[in-house]
């Protein structure tokens, strides 16, 4: 398989790594130094797009990936609110392709399966408060994380005692998210429901960013054969 990397950093790298030791070609590379070559034939010759970039510029990476007819996979946040109603209709309507997550890790899916699977258990028993907390490295920009957002929106989806989620709330009737920046951490998630009696804690914490770059490979693999909006759902059969 052909594929391009849209962003450089230590992600784009690591993810380089693994898919040339899957037996796969990188095509291009485009970095913030490079733009132009989202106009180079290279670009337009691979199978898939892989962008780990920033929030403002993910939107901008798709649609130059798109009208050159590449498929995307995308692990950038932040572009959402702004752009996701634009994004469903071009993946619906225009015959795009994105696959997206906010967290590629196969360990973060099977914990997001185990999320939902208890938020519906624990919404029959009341006397349990649920919160959130999510630690990255300090360079993260946005927060809280897409993956503590994908989480918590399972959680209110299914526990009918919560209306919506919030940062720094106290209000009960929501679900409280809290972030915490330090240091080089790659990514850790605790969701606790604390009670009188006793408090029920689970917890992903990755190691290293290994988790994610293979995660995005394997997303690749599964794009270059769909279509459309995709998700680690598509994916995972949980």
């Amino acid at each position: 398989m052909k594929i391009a990397l849209i962003g450089y950093g230590k992600m784009g790298k690591m993810i380089e790594q693994i898919a040339l030791s899957r037996g796969h070609e990188i095509v291009s590379i485009i970095d913030i130094n490079n733009q132009q070559d989202f106009d180079s034939p290279e670009f337009a010759s691979a199978d898939v797009a892989i962008e780990f970039t920033a929030p403002q510029a993910a939107y901008g990476n798709y649609l130059k990936a798109w009208e050159k007819g590449v498929k995307v996979v995308s692990g950038s946040t932040g572009w959402m609110t702004e752009h996701g109603d634009e994004v469903r209709k071009a993946c619906t309507e225009d015959g795009k392709t994105l696959f997206w997550a906010s967290n590629f890790s196969i360990g973060v899916a099977i914990f997001s399966a185990v999320n939902k699977y208890l938020a519906k258990i624990m919404n029959q028993f009341p006397q349990y408060d649920v919160e959130m907390e999510e630690t990255h490295h300090v360079h993260k920009l946005d927060h809280p994380s897409g993956t503590a957002i994908t989480l918590a929106e399972d959680i209110v989806a299914n526990i009918d005692r919560k209306e919506a989620w919030k940062e720094d709330t106290t209000d009960k009737k929501y679900l409280r998210v809290d972030h915490i920046r330090r240091g080089e951490v790659p990514g850790i998630h605790t969701i606790r429901y604390d009670s009188e009696a006793d408090i029920i804690t689970i917890t992903h914490d990755a190691h290293s960013r290994q988790g994610f770059a293979l995660g995005a490979v394997l997303a690749a693999e599964y794009t270059k054969e769909h279509q459309g909006l995709l998700t680690i759902s598509d994916m995972f059969k949980f």
